[in-house]
């Protein structure tokens, strides 16, 4: 059984290829699924049914279907296990560009679909989660900057040690409740305003 019943959007115009990946899935424990066949409104489908994961099945898949389902997948941030039956080098990294979770050739079968499905959410996860770490480490560089920048202005203008700008930065954070980089940024504001004009 899942640990939670996802909800499973599956897009595929071939609707006997569609109940492999169906039955797999149900056969698996999943009981919200969603079979889509007209691939021409699946925007509005996603939007509607929000799906936890989508499964993309394209028997012959056209250079111009890839492309918008690739454009899908970067939309909507959800884990997509695709199954194509052919394709090729430049195809296979687009859809690794585009966050596609699975790339799956010529391997539509019953019993693959629910090990694929778990390891297009597994790996979904493990990237979301590198994604937001990096945005920390970038948010945290940044108000390391603007710290160093509020420091500088206290050692030229106040004459102060640096380890005594920093106390003075975490002092007035404290006092008005607020984090150090807000008051560090106030500073830097106030001396790119107040400072001497070119």
């Amino acid at each position: 059984m899942p640990k939670r019943d996802l909800s499973i959007l599956i897009i595929d115009e071939n609707r006997s290829r569609a109940s492999i990946i169906e039955e797999g899935l149900r056969e698996a424990g999943h009981q919200r699924v969603l079979v889509i066949h007209d691939v021409s409104d699946v925007a509005r489908t996603l939007q509607a049914a929000m799906p936890d994961v989508v499964v993309i099945d394209l028997e012959n898949p056209k250079r111009d279907t890839l492309e918008h389902f690739f454009s899908l997948s970067r939309a909507i941030q959800r884990p997509i296990a695709m199954f194509v039956d052919h394709s090729d080098e430049a195809t296979i990294e687009k859809a690794v560009e585009a966050g596609v979770s699975a790339y799956v050739v010529d391997g539509l079968k019953k019993e693959r679909v629910k090990p694929i499905l778990d390891m297009a959410v597994s790996r979904f996860n493990a990237f979301a989660r590198l994604t937001r770490e990096l945005e920390q480490a970038k948010s945290e560089l940044e108000d390391r900057k603007i710290i160093d920048q509020a420091k500088a202005i206290l050692l030229r203008t106040r004459r102060l040690a640096e380890a005594d700008a920093y106390a003075l930065l975490r002092k007035t954070a404290m006092n008005q409740n607020r984090r150090i980089v807000e008051i560090a940024q106030s500073l830097v504001t106030a001396d790119s305003l107040l400072g001497p004009e070119e």
